[in-house]
């Protein structure tokens, strides 16, 4: 038995490569494939009817909407429209302007707590509350909880803050393992409904790139690290007792080469590994909850996100490309410098608040001298035991080259920084040369950032501004279009660009694993403006 025939109605079917990739565009619209005959090449239709007609009707493709490239059940968890987040950048970088855009456009957004002094983190919440209303009744939103193994009193203290705020969406960063603070914020609030489930107060999305990492995330949380909080009545038992039947996170974001803390490593490798694991895992606890992947890392096209969906991504994740939009919190020379990097203008450099670990971050090599200044920082800590074992004329060219102060004042700085923050880290440097030199060297570093936000002119070749390899591909992305501009870069404008593009280029695969001969301009798409 044959295939039906196909009637056309008001328009013709397309066969030839022009009129294919305008039918590959309209997404929203189901559409045919037909043969002219039998042996003819694969065409597309719209509207139209079977019946007894001149082509053979080889099946249907459903409407693609942006809405629906990521999983359901994570923009139904979140209340949201779109599958798309932008990621927490420090410093306020991921600004309360950027966060109130992602949530009026159906998107997520998280604030870039990471760095900021804990009253600023506060004003942001507070900034947020207002503009959104409540975490409950209101857009979604979030912040950022990054993990301090220098400082771990001010993770409990931003962690304390998002509980007594309410804040129902928490991102955990740049975690090597679970901590108190951690698992109090995901275990809080847990409830069980009448019928038995679980129920979660606040949502943390786990950003990682390690197997190791992801199976304590994607874990229940351990009774080690309950049983403390419950004794120490941050936690009651029953919350501690349902906290064992659930994985600590449900959404998990798979970070590939990105910018700032990034072990460099391929989506195309991570993301199968990390999604084995979860489904192993799921087997070993038999919880019966569904642990939703997002990619993040490398996302500077609508081709990339298309292909972190095609992986089996939940939602995508962006960040580098978020810091040249006029809502960043970074200053105009900022942006214009990033506006201007391309695909290999990014480098690997010693991390301010794990420099002692030999932790490194990816920064924008490109008319900045940071990174070369941060590596050198680090290599003289390696090598000598303290300031006053380098070599005179080694320090006058560290004072005048880089730190642009002598060491003694800027120690100075450094003793009245901590004496609020942390005396226990004045203490420590009394006694132990290395560390002090390494408070030092820890002054420029997280400084360096700073001038890169204020746009201090007189550091401008010390900006240090994270930035993985997805900005020079953003860049090369959007020459000759309306994104070129710095000032035309809206935050919400690159979300929608990237979904668009990215449903465009899978409705494109799709013909092509169907037969049809798609033309090779039909998997780039131009950027242009969209309501």
């Amino acid at each position: 038995m044959g295939n039906p025939s196909w009637n056309p109605g008001a328009e013709a079917p397309h066969f030839n490569p022009a009129g294919l990739l305008a039918a590959i565009a309209r997404v929203r619209e189901p559409l045919h494939l037909i043969r002219e005959h039998p042996r003819g090449p694969l065409g597309v239709g719209f509207g139209g009817g079977l019946g007894s007609g001149a082509y053979s009707w080889m099946g249907q493709l459903p409407a693609i909407y942006p809405e629906w490239l990521g999983d359901r059940a994570f923009t139904q968890t979140h209340g949201l429209r779109f599958p798309y987040v932008a990621g927490e950048m420090a410093n306020g970088i991921a600004s309360v302007e950027m966060v109130v855009a992602m949530a009026r456009a159906g998107m997520l957004g998280f604030f870039g707590a990471a760095g900021l002094p804990l009253a600023q983190v506060e004003a942001g919440l507070v900034s947020l509350e207002a503009q959104l209303g409540s975490a409950e009744n209101g857009p979604a939103w979030g912040s950022n909880l990054i993990h301090s193994p220098s400082d771990p009193a001010l993770e409990e203290a931003v962690a304390d803050l998002y509980l007594r705020r309410g804040v129902r969406r928490i991102c955990v960063s740049a975690f090597m393992g679970l901590t108190p603070a951690v698992v109090r914020c995901a275990a809080k609030g847990l409830t069980l409904s009448p019928e038995g489930q679980v129920l979660r107060r606040h949502h943390l999305f786990a950003k990682l790139s390690r197997p190791e990492v992801a199976e304590a995330f994607m874990s229940p949380a351990p009774r080690a690290l309950l049983q403390p909080l419950v004794s120490a009545g941050k936690l009651t038992a029953e919350e501690a007792a349902l906290a064992e039947r659930v994985p600590l996170c449900e959404d998990v974001t798979v970070e590939s080469d990105s910018g700032g803390h990034t072990d460099n490593r391929p989506l195309g490798a991570l993301f199968p590994t990390i999604a084995a694991l979860r489904d192993s895992l799921a087997l070993r606890h038999g919880h019966g909850r569904e642990i939703r992947l997002g990619a993040a890392g490398g996302l500077g096209t609508p081709t990339a996100v298309a292909a972190a969906f095609s992986l089996g991504a939940a939602y995508v994740v962006t960040g580098s490309v978020n810091q040249s939009a006029i809502e960043a919190g970074l200053s105009e020379e900022g942006r214009r410098l990033l506006a201007g990097a391309g695909l290999a203008d990014v480098i690997m450099a010693p991390a301010a608040d794990m420099f002692e670990l030999g932790v490194k971050v990816q920064v924008l090599r490109k008319g900045t001298l940071f990174a070369q200044r941060a590596q050198r920082l680090y290599e003289l800590y390696r090598t000598y035991p303290g300031l006053e074992a380098i070599p005179a004329e080694v320090r006058a060219r560290l004072e005048q080259e880089i730190l642009q102060a002598s060491c003694d004042e800027v120690w100075g700085e450094v003793q009245r920084f901590f004496r609020q923050r942390d005396p226990a880290e004045l203490t420590r440097a009394e006694a132990d040369p290395k560390h002090r030199m390494a408070l030092v060297f820890r002054w420029y570093l997280g400084l360096s950032s700073r001038w890169a936000i204020a746009g201090d002119p007189k550091r401008r070749l010390d900006y240090q501004l994270w930035c993985g390899p997805a900005m020079g591909a953003f860049n090369d992305w959007v020459k000759g279009s309306f994104l070129e501009s710095p000032p035309a870069r809206t935050v919400v404008q690159i979300a929608r660009n990237f979904l668009e593009g990215a449903a465009v280029i899978t409705r494109a695969q799709q013909l092509r694993s169907a037969g049809v001969p798609v033309p090779a301009a039909a998997f780039h798409f131009s950027p242009r403006p969209l309501g």
